[in-house]
């Protein structure tokens, strides 16, 4: 049986497929899965995404750990935003984050209807795709894009997903064949490829190119952030 592999480009355009027949991937480079790949890895017990910040402010008589973030900024009197850097071990491990971003969990909250829901980026792709592999299912790859829009940086990692398993036995739609071109153009130099991007320049200017490269870094963990209700947790393998 062939599985379809397909990518939605933007989540604006979600509506266009039936979620609840795939596993989603959700994916915001820069830098919110990014961020709960490393979070996860390093021993948080639970990353929890929600839409809005009075959401996310709800939380905080919970004793968890509260991270917001708009435009790429912190949110004034929240713990810290979605900098790879507040997920390290000696800060979130044993504890649970409760997460808002201006894409990534918006995606995420999108596509809660799906089969399974997973996170992915650059930091955990070889896990990500070994397992997908493994998976007789149809696959979406869902886009964060940026404020409903398509981006450059969710859209090559797509194609870097698409790369390694478009060799399977899955049919590919139109949008996995262009991002898996995209891919074919810049992997050579993802860094340099995607230092040309609208986020990317936004980041700049915020003083957070080491974001950026870090959220670059290829295979540095290996879990698998996955939708268990409503918390992210690791996926067991």
């Amino acid at each position: 049986m062939t599985n379809d592999l397909n990518v939605c480009l933007t989540p604006s355009l979600l509506s266009l497929y039936n979620v609840e027949n795939y596993i989603v991937v959700i994916i915001d480079i820069f830098r919110a899965t990014s961020s709960i790949c490393y979070g996860i890895e390093n021993g948080a017990n639970a990353i929890i995404p929600v839409a809005e910040i009075e959401e996310c402010e709800a939380y905080r008589t919970h004793g968890h750990l509260l991270a917001a973030e708009r435009n790429g900024e912190v949110v004034t009197g929240f713990d810290f935003g979605n900098s790879p850097f507040s997920y390290t071990a000696d800060k979130v491990a044993g504890k649970t984050v409760v997460l808002t971003t201006t894409n990534g969990t918006q995606a995420l909250h999108l596509s809660r209807t799906a089969k399974r829901v997973v996170i992915g980026s650059f930091l955990n792709l070889t896990a990500l795709c070994d397992w997908l592999k493994t998976q007789n299912d149809h696959i979406l790859l869902v886009c964060a894009g940026w404020k409903n829009n398509f981006n450059l940086e969710d859209t090559l990692f797509a194609g870097a997903v698409t790369e390694q398993l478009k060799y399977g036995n899955f049919k590919l739609d139109d949008p996995a064949i262009a991002a898996n071109d995209l891919f074919q153009a810049g992997r050579n130099d993802i860094n340099g490829y995607l230092k040309k991007t609208s986020h990317s320049e936004r980041l700049k200017k915020l003083g957070i190119e080491k974001d950026i490269e870090f959220c670059l870094q290829v295979d540095l963990t290996t879990a698998i952030p996955v939708l268990e209700g409503e918390k992210l947790v690791k996926l067991l393998i």
